[in-house]
């Protein structure tokens, strides 16, 4: 409506000489006035109909400003479809880097791997470092990772080969202290104290180096993002940065990750994805044993483990861990037996030690280190239901590993068994004895793999006797093995003189 237009009850008036008659009216009526207003115009809207996305159902036609999920008009599901929306923005084709040439005749020779110096990383890396490959080491503060990455940064440096090493944790003086310890000094190893991405990516441009080691990606972060040092978008594009560079230049990097009070990687899960190697450095700070397993290799196996000792002058990798988890004995002792367990392809003798004491309290103790609670307390259950060996009910139970390996296998069920058996009845099991096997609930011993390695295994180390399940394979010269089916086979291994003291159920207390 224009000026000078109201509104009263009726019909519409027009006109000033006839505004008094109306105000009587109004004021009769009780019918407030209308002010005048100016309707806008059509053209100062922002958005117009078009713009604004509309619904459609595709079955009758209704149409609607929102999404539903049912038509209302005709009760069809799943047909209001979206429609006038912009037009979806495609990429057109653009020049490539390089031609696509048949499988065949692209050169292998380029990701050729470099040994790192250190075996037992090449082994976990299957053969050394790739050029333009990057590796994630991750593990719990205090494990070696910037003590076992400083070591191999002195190994690979050579004339032909520099290596640079980023620290953004720590002073450079810091790192020069502990590479004079570890002896770990070489002159084409370059140093820095950087945690400027921009920095790092400079150093690069002016040492030119064949290794890069960051330790660590989350303590590095860039200008041109938002966010504090370590954070998502900071981790993922320190990364993303750092990957380009090591593709273009066929360098080969070494981050150093951090993880949580989980275990897990800290950071985006996009960084697993993005890098070309994961390992997890593993081990007890109170041990000396330090575990590198592959959690992803793009150029070798995931399932292999490289075996380090970490002592006052450094870390250095065990070709032969296994001296580690025995205990060097003249004589057996009860409560002690032998077992091989397997860290990726790798075989390892292991010691499983039991104790058991008379409970001074109603609840017996059990308490484990190196084993699975869940699995050492199904063991009691079957030697106490299947092996009817009653004397653990009321006793307080030990059991734990010789050197701090972990045994969570299930082939390390029929020795945690035997150990049990033996302490139960203070009977020692026989000499140069390795037990193999995953015991059922039912009393059964199950096959496990790897069978005849972790045979060969114990006949190196100058075992002569071994439990094992049905059907072991070939069997190493000079060893003898006894198949075993259930845990009475294999508690027949305990000496019968010693084995009867033992109370073995109600009636024998009797």
């Amino acid at each position: 409506m224009g000026d000078g237009w109201f509104v009263r009850l009726g019909g519409v008036v027009r006109g000033a000489s006839r505004s008094r008659a109306a105000a009587r009216h109004r004021r009769r009526r009780g019918v407030l006035s209308v002010r005048p207003y100016t309707v806008p115009c059509m053209a100062t809207r922002t958005k117009s109909a078009k713009e604004r996305p509309s619904y459609r159902c595709t079955e009758c036609g209704w149409q609607t400003a929102k999404w539903l999920g049912r038509c209302p008009e005709c009760q069809a599901w799943g047909t209001v479809e979206e429609y006038g929306a912009p037009a979806v923005r495609t990429t057109a084709p653009g020049r490539v880097t390089s031609s696509a040439l048949p499988i065949g005749q692209v050169d292998g020779r380029q990701a050729t791997a470099r040994s790192t110096g250190v075996p037992e990383l090449d082994r976990v890396l299957g053969g050394g470092l790739v050029p333009g490959a990057v590796v994630l080491l991750a593990g719990e503060p205090g494990v070696g990772k910037s003590t076992l990455l400083l070591d191999v940064a002195a190994k690979a440096a050579s004339d032909e080969h520099r290596t640079l090493y980023i620290t953004g944790e720590e002073s450079a003086s810091q790192v020069r202290l502990r590479a004079d310890r570890i002896k770990a000094v070489d002159d084409h190893l370059y140093l820095a104290a950087e945690t400027d991405l921009s920095a790092v990516l400079g150093h690069l441009d002016a040492v030119k180096p064949s290794l890069l080691i960051l330790d660590s990606v989350q303590t590095v972060a860039s200008p041109e993002i938002d966010g504090a040092p370590g954070g998502m978008a900071q981790v993922r594009e320190v990364a993303g940065a750092l990957i380009r560079a090591s593709k273009e230049r066929g360098m080969s990097t070494l981050l150093v990750g951090h993880v949580t009070k989980d275990g897990a990687i800290a950071g985006p899960r996009l960084l697993e994805h993005l890098v070309d190697v994961v390992l997890h450095f593993e081990g007890d700070r109170h041990a000396r044993l330090r575990l590198v397993r592959g959690v992803k290799n793009r150029y070798g196996a995931t399932d292999e483990v490289g075996c380090f000792e970490l002592h006052d002058e450094g870390i250095i990798g065990l070709t032969d861990p296994s001296g580690l988890f025995l205990t060097r004995r003249d004589e057996p002792v009860p409560g002690t037996c032998l077992t091989v367990t397997l860290e990726g392809r790798r075989p390892l003798v292991a010691e499983v030690q039991a104790l058991t004491v008379d409970s001074q309290i109603p609840s017996p103790r059990r308490t484990t280190s190196g084993l699975e609670t869940s699995r050492v307390s199904m063991m009691l259950a079957v030697l106490e239901q299947r092996g009817r060996i009653s004397a653990l009910g009321k006793r307080d139970i030990y059991s734990a590993t010789v050197g701090g390996v972990k045994l969570s296998e299930p082939a390390a069920d029929l020795a945690i068994a035997l150990a049990l058996a033996s302490a139960a009845s203070d009977t020692p099991l026989p000499k140069n004895l390795v037990a193999i096997g995953e015991v059922g609930l039912a009393g059964e011993v199950r096959r496990v793999t790897g069978v005849q390695r972790r045979l060969s295994e114990a006949h190196r180390l100058g075992f002569t006797h071994a439990l094992v399940p049905g059907d072991p394979g070939k069997i190493p010269a000079g060893m003898k093995v006894l198949e075993v089916a259930d845990i009475g086979d294999a508690l027949r291994v305990l000496p019968r003189s010693r084995r009867r003291e033992a109370p073995r159920d109600a009636e024998d207390r009797r």
